[in-house]
């Protein structure tokens, strides 16, 4: 039981990728009597109404349904801002008058740090990815800052928290991590672990409901092994990638292949898939990859936790943003091929799944980072750190 009934807000933004991983977390918080409000928009309502939380409707002016982001990431940066700017006032005319005890939030979702900082509330924030590091801001921050429109961006974000009620003032501390933070990835996911300052940081790992791992699919009776091959929600507009995952893996003896192809991907470009091929526009990821053998991903990193948590060896193609980074982690942990999108033809992505799933140290360490990950503790733990904030 928990210490004490509480009302506990959780801010985020509606990235499936943000939401996902925390919601197993927002759930427990329910199931334990907690008083759990959520904001967000609307367009993942869907997704968050099975947790029991109460939807605070916060229209998002994130390029997320269209994945239309600027290339630019001073840009991309200033979308989160004008977010934020534009949330704010929406949260304030919610919580002024209804307070929560506690606020959660995500890594995108700057107007929750701004209204717990002037009401004086405790604050803790979900990470999704990866957190930053000692040595981030000479590392990686200061070549942002350098960039042709990263003045300005500063100044303006200076502005907004002078104005905005928050006690930290500094850009880069506030845009950087509160006092408190919960890693919802295994620690072997982080890029220089041993530079993260973990008193501030915990590493809980995936937080998923294992007993849940398994509903949602049936293995085919006569599949020796499955494949299955998803590059998430995001970057699925690919018909070429997806025809050359059909000739690669398609006939491939004892091998039963699932192909999501997500929403954007008309599966007549495809063609009649071979019978050992099942495309799907969606599917229960986590449940396949609990009875697959291998995974071809897009190294996202909902898709990198899932993966390493199952168990299963990786092909990681990926597509944009962190995905590089985590696909060249996965290489380094000794369960995965990096094969970037020119070079993923057929044969390469033939010649990659017969290695992997025959080589033992492959398996070895497969198997070793799934306990590691489970060994997190995961929403169990996630959840006793967030009711110690409420004593």
């Amino acid at each position: 039981m928990s210490r004490r009934r509480a009302h506990i807000a959780m801010v985020g933004i509606p990235a499936v990728s943000h939401v996902l991983p925390s919601l197993a977390v927002i759930g427990e918080l329910v199931a334990r009597g907690h008083r759990v409000t959520y904001a967000n928009d609307p367009a993942v309502a869907g997704l968050i109404a099975p947790t029991g939380a109460e939807l605070l409707p916060c229209a998002s002016g994130l390029p997320v349904a269209d994945n239309d982001w600027p290339d630019d990431p001073i840009a991309a940066m200033g979308l989160f801002l004008d977010d934020a700017v534009r949330t704010l006032p929406r949260l304030r005319a919610a919580y002024d008058r209804d307070p929560a005890d506690l606020y959660l939030y995500d890594i995108g979702a700057y107007a929750a740090r701004a209204l717990a900082e002037s009401q004086g509330r405790p604050l803790m924030q979900l990470s999704p990815t990866f957190v930053t590091w000692e040595g981030y801001g000479q590392e990686v921050a200061a070549h942002l800052w350098r960039l042709p429109g990263a003045d300005a961006y500063r100044a303006r974000f200076a502005r907004w928290l002078a104005d905005c009620g928050a006690s930290t003032t500094d850009v880069d501390a506030f845009s950087g991590r509160p006092a408190h933070t919960l890693a919802l990835i295994p620690r072997a996911m982080q890029p220089h672990a041993d530079r993260v300052d973990t008193t501030t940081v915990t590493f809980v790992g995936p937080c998923f409901e294992m007993s849940a791992g398994t509903e949602g699919w049936a293995r085919p009776a006569d599949a020796e092994k499955v494949l299955l091959v998803s590059l998430g929600s995001a970057y699925t507009r690919r018909p070429e990638f997806y025809r050359r995952c059909v000739a690669a893996f398609g006939g491939l003896p004892g091998w039963h292949v699932v192909l999501q192809i997500g929403r954007h991907t008309d599966p007549r470009e495809l063609g009649a898939p071979p019978s050992n091929v099942e495309v799907r526009s969606w599917v229960p990821q986590r449940a396949i990859l609990e009875q697959a053998d291998a995974f071809v991903t897009h190294a996202g990193m909902g898709g990198c936790n899932e993966g390493l948590l199952a168990g299963v060896p990786m092909i990681a193609v990926p597509q944009a943003t962190d995905q590089f980074m985590n696909a060249d982690r996965l290489v380094e942990l000794g369960v995965a091929r990096r094969i970037d999108t020119a070079e993923a033809t057929a044969e390469v992505l033939r010649a990659a799944l017969e290695e992997l799933v025959t080589d033992p140290e492959v398996a070895r360490r497969s198997a070793l980072l799934s306990a590691a990950a489970r060994a997190g503790g995961g929403t169990r733990r996630a959840v006793g750190l967030i009711e110690e904030m409420l004593t």
